[in-house]
């Protein structure tokens, strides 16, 4: 962590130099997350939290070069490990003719799939911000696009692995054994290894695809049963990886077709998927509500031996906007896994402003699981509810 002070600190006193040109923004939240029980841990049941989240942007005055820095603080009042800082951006912008090179901290999302984002491996996840994976971390890049009529080829070198955040001793969501910071690699360079990704992307008439290359440090750790201080700990182990990914997305009529399909070489080999569309229903009953109905089939051949969930589920979902003046959307769905019927969670999203500078948000989700040997066994008590207040300036 100590790296990424560094480096905002160097890139606000580089920012301060263009300072009659920078634009600020941001968000402050207040959240509270409300489990409805006791943790199998005997981890209490309420946690708020406050987050902090602005930026700072520049443009150069050609208009070709930008900059922008987003840093990232939650104090948490249960989980000392949720109380954390990152720096989600510190990026420098230079675009010319048909390239685009940017250079320092970012983000990079690939996916299309609701239910999962099997191609999306560039950003690490921050595991103590959702329990869906969709927070990630900020990664530190040389990123090189050249956008051409037959499609954009994306280069991106990765000089320094982020380890995954996890719940600590008093947090929610957690193993039975505590996980550890202390990770281990394969890569005698440990975080130093020099990861690498390429993904081409194109548009043929209603269809986008991408094809995706990484290599390099798997950001999904294997875990690792060890005695730390006479207590048994999991250790996060980071094996070296390789994976081949194709996302597909295309429109017909009002069906949203998607796909997602990886190989991956690494501790263990296998290949997964996520495959489903989403139809959408234009106002219906003559109104202005749009509702989307969502499937999605998740496939994983390692079976129940895959560290991960999803390997032989299915999603189901809706989602409803109601194109009002508030931007109010909210969206539903329950995952159930196809080879164990008491094993299924369900999710429910929702939000709306409340004026041009508040927003409310709730979140909730529920675990169903009778299911020992199942990966998320371990948080059958770990239903919450969870509002949040942001303000935006």
């Amino acid at each position: 962590m100590q790296f990424y002070f560094k480096l905002a600190l160097g890139t606000l006193i580089m920012a301060s130099q263009f300072a009659s040109a920078l634009e600020l923004s941001g968000q402050v939240n207040l959240e509270h997350r409300q489990f409805l029980s006791q943790g199998t841990q005997g981890q209490g049941q309420g946690q708020t939290s406050v987050v902090l989240q602005p930026e700072l942007y520049w443009q150069g005055e050609d208009g070709s070069s930008s900059f922008t820095l987003v840093p990232f603080y939650r104090y948490d009042s249960l989980d000392q490990e949720r109380s954390h800082a990152d720096l989600r951006e510190a990026l420098w912008l230079k675009y010319w003719d048909d390239y685009e090179l940017r250079i320092g901290v970012g983000k990079v999302f690939w996916g299309v799939t609701e239910s999962a984002h099997l191609v999306d491996v560039v950003n690490q996840t921050d595991a103590v911000e959702s329990v869906d994976g969709e927070q990630k971390l900020g990664q530190p890049m040389l990123h090189l696009a050249l956008i051409k009529p037959w499609g954009t080829l994306d280069s991106i070198l990765l000089p320094y692995f982020r380890q995954r955040t996890f719940a600590g001793l008093d947090g929610r969501l957690r193993p039975p054994l505590p996980i550890v910071s202390d990770a281990m690699y394969e890569s005698s360079r440990k975080q130093a290894h020099l990861d690498y990704a390429f993904r081409y992307s194109a548009m043929l008439d209603d269809w986008d695809i991408g094809v995706s290359y990484f290599n390099g440090t798997n950001r999904d750790p294997y875990y690792r049963v060890a005695s730390h201080s006479n207590q048994l700990v999991l250790v996060p182990f980071y094996a070296q990886s390789s994976q081949l990914g194709v996302d597909l997305q295309g429109i017909v009529g009002d069906w949203l077709w998607k796909l997602e399909a990886i190989y991956r070489d690494s501790f263990d080999h296998h290949t997964a998927s996520v495959a489903g569309f989403e139809y959408t229903h234009i106002g219906v009953f003559g109104s202005v509500l749009d509702i989307g109905y969502i499937a999605e089939y998740l496939y994983d051949s390692r079976g129940n031996n895959a560290q991960s969930v999803g390997q032989n589920d299915l999603f189901i979902g809706s989602r409803f906007v109601l194109n009002d003046e508030a931007g109010t959307e909210v969206l539903v769905g329950l995952t159930q896994d196809l080879d164990h019927r008491d094993v299924y969670n369900g999710k429910l999203e929702a939000s709306s402003r409340l004026t041009n500078h508040l927003k409310w948000r709730l979140n909730a989700w529920w675990f169903e699981n009778q299911t020992p040997t199942d990966l998320l066994y371990f948080a059958r008590r770990d239903d919450f509810v969870e509002l949040s207040i942001e303000y935006y300036f």
